[in-house]
């Protein structure tokens, strides 16, 4: 289940990568597909699962945020939280650059608002900032405040649809008002704060637990899903103005039981089951490259003539071959040396601020000598 080398959780970068085949095919019908077939259920449901990969990936990002805080717990309470800052104001800039890169591939057609919208990366940036004071916490501490922030801005998310907030510029306005046309805060948010839970207990799991941590992740999805689903449907609710696609807190209930379900059914897979290279694996390892390319060729000027004129059998023609194109991508991306990069420019090598006071694995059955080795 972990990498010896890598030292990557592997069940993780599969989800990871089933998120990326998810957006790759959820995209391609958006970007693509003739209007008169958007009413047909292929593009339903390609939509419909669309939406979940946005969510398991600010879920993921949750948790390396939870593991790093976990990494850092021997230093000052001071140093934790501006370490956590800076990973923050890392994902802000990568989505700072992959929107100035969009927009100058564009131009002259993209105006330059453009620069301001607010995508999945800013609200990864903006939400990890707001939650950086978790990094005070420690242990089950940090897991309940994490997952309670969590809760918050799910609740708290069709309140904010609710202000007048009129006054607010519209670029700051769209980080924490919930739109149907971009991500924000409210309640994308939640689902990494709830990612920084997970990871925050990824190191209090007893070694040969994980079989059974998976299965109450598994039971725990499917009352999520169940109970989310339940007081959706219900004729009354707590909120004057609450609308499920939009900003209800029982659709991140549902889109966190499907999250679970998937990361249950990915450790069984890769525990289990798979056996020697995984494709999908592969595309998890290298999601952001992924991620930043697979934009530009189906939302960029490069087929702009195909946009809005395939019929379904086309485009699902084309997301099988954008997946194929995504993974020969990954496997070119992960052959270079980035660590060697700098040497070979003459670049001086950065020296490490500090290092690690533990590297948190997952044991797994595969592994007896290792573990023998350790005794």
């Amino acid at each position: 289940m972990h990498s010896t080398t890598t030292q990557r959780i592997v069940f993780l970068d599969w989800l990871r990568g089933l998120a990326a085949v998810i957006m790759l095919q959820g995209h391609t019908f958006d970007a693509f597909l003739r209007p008169e077939s958007r009413t047909g259920a292929a593009f339903i449901f390609s939509q419909f699962f669309g939406g979940q990969a946005a969510a398991i990936f600010l879920f993921l990002t949750g948790v390396t945020y939870g593991l790093g805080m976990n990494r850092r717990e021997h230093l000052p309470a001071w140093r934790r939280v501006l370490a956590a800052l800076r990973r923050a104001r890392y994902l802000f800039l990568l989505a700072v650059l992959f929107r100035l890169q969009t927009w100058a591939f564009a131009w002259p057609r993209s105006p330059w608002t453009d620069l301001l919208r607010v995508d999945v990366l800013n609200v990864m940036g903006a939400t990890a900032a707001l939650v950086c004071i978790l990094a005070l916490q420690s242990g089950l501490d940090r897991v309940r405040w994490a997952a309670l922030a969590g809760t918050l801005i799910a609740a708290a998310s069709p309140l904010i649809s609710a202000l007048n907030t009129t006054a607010i510029p519209a670029p700051l306005r769209a980080y924490f008002v919930p739109s149907y046309d971009s991500f924000s805060i409210f309640p994308w948010g939640a689902f990494l704060a709830f990612g920084v839970a997970a990871g925050s207990m990824i190191p209090l799991v007893e070694r040969g637990a994980w079989s059974r941590v998976m299965q109450w992740s598994a039971l725990s999805g499917f009352a999520l899903l169940l109970g989310g689903q339940y007081f959706s449907g219900l004729p009354y609710s707590v909120y004057h103005g609450s609308e499920f696609w939009l900003n209800s807190p029982a659709l991140v209930a549902c889109k966190l039981g499907i999250t679970f379900l998937l990361a249950s059914g990915a450790f069984l897979w890769t525990e289990y089951l798979s056996v020697g290279w995984s494709w999908v694996q592969q595309l998890g390892t290298t999601s952001l490259v992924v991620y930043w390319v697979h934009v530009e060729l189906t939302y960029g000027r490069w087929f702009a003539d195909y946009r809005q004129r395939l019929p379904v059998v086309a485009c699902l023609a084309v997301a099988a071959a954008l997946v194929l194109l995504m993974i020969g991508v990954s496997l070119a991306v992960k052959r270079i040396p980035w660590r060697e990069l700098p040497k070979m420019l003459g670049w001086p090598a950065p020296t490490p601020k500090f290092q690690p006071a533990e590297i948190y694995e997952l044991s797994s059955p595969r592994e007896p000598e290792r573990e023998r080795r350790r005794a």
